[in-house]
């Protein structure tokens, strides 16, 4: 169990985590029209790993060895948990808006809990269960619009159904980050952002050559250029440290925060509309990951 200090340094850590991840969604959206999806991709994690790799070249050859004997569970975290759920997103963000990407990604907790509970019998408590059926009805109410009949009869539309790939992607890379080997997070994020770039690289090549893509211009790079820095970098890296210190279940619940910060970003920055359903999506994603976390801590004092 952790200590109260390291739980509250690991709280700020998966705060700023959900700002930065609130930002990249409305970054997403922002980049349309202004550099092609899997482009941004390509570019954020080329950046990415070419900014890490100046920082930490040293480490690097010091931990090779270490690397080398892990390189397939680096090289996979990086190619799903950084590529793929970010191929999804921006995607996603040329049918859908970036209010639905958001909230919608309050699903990855629920991936994370089930995933657990049946491959390592991770128990979860009353309340945690509570907490994610409630974020889960929140996301249900923006994929519906706010329109019960529509979530009855399935019919979302295509930005948000590629959404809910991105959400099987990151929540299969929450889980898998307990085989990550202890190594220095800069040596981490450099195996981790070489091969998010990598894999990156020949859906941009298709999408260029496919007639799809088109030369980005200042905006779009103004895009890639965050998204390199603040989700690629820091976010990663506070993530994986939160996860580190509080364990895959209650690190995954401050991903609810993410449509509260992206909600904003949005509006502020995109000039997105808050709909009356979007604030009842919300007010139930605040409250699940409030009663989730309450009963993660009394499960961990309890011992359980």
């Amino acid at each position: 169990m952790p200590s109260p200090s390291a739980s509250r340094i690991a709280y700020l850590l998966l705060t700023a985590t959900a700002l930065f991840w609130g930002g990249n969604a409305v970054a997403g959206k922002f980049a349309v029209g202004h550099i092609p999806p899997m482009t941004l991709n390509a570019v954020r994690w080329t950046a990415a790993f070419m900014i890490i790799l100046a920082i930490g070249c040293r480490t690097f050859r010091r931990d090779w060895p270490l690397v080398r004997a892990h390189a397939p569970t680096l090289l996979g975290l990086g190619a799903i948990g950084f590529s793929l759920f970010n191929m999804a997103l921006y995607s996603a963000a040329q049918y859908t808006s970036a209010v639905n990407i958001t909230i919608e990604q309050a699903g990855i907790p629920l991936f994370v809990f089930i995933t657990n509970f049946l491959l390592f019998r991770t128990r979860v408590a009353g309340l945690q269960i509570l907490g994610f059926i409630l974020s889960i009805a929140g996301v249900a109410v923006v994929v519906s619009g706010g329109d019960l009949e529509r979530l009855a009869a399935l019919r979302i539309n295509r930005g948000d159904a590629i959404t809910l790939i991105a959400v099987a992607a990151y929540g299969a890379y929450t889980v898998a980050l307990r085989y990550k080997p202890a190594l220095d997070w800069r040596s981490t994020m450099i195996a981790m952002t070489f091969a998010a770039m990598i894999a990156s690289w020949p859906f941009a090549l298709w999408e260029q050559l496919s007639g799809a893509g088109y030369i980005p211009d200042a905006a779009g790079l103004a895009a890639a250029a965050y998204t390199a820095i603040f989700p690629s970098i820091l976010s990663q890296v506070f993530y994986m440290r939160g996860v580190d210190m509080i364990g895959p279940n209650r690190a995954g619940l401050f991903i609810n925060l993410v449509p509260v910060f992206g909600t904003v970003l949005a509006i502020l920055v995109l000039g997105e509309r808050l709909h009356l359903f979007h604030g009842v999506a919300l007010a139930l994603v605040i409250g699940g990951i409030g009663l989730a976390e309450r009963g993660a801590s009394r499960a961990s004092k309890s011992g359980r």
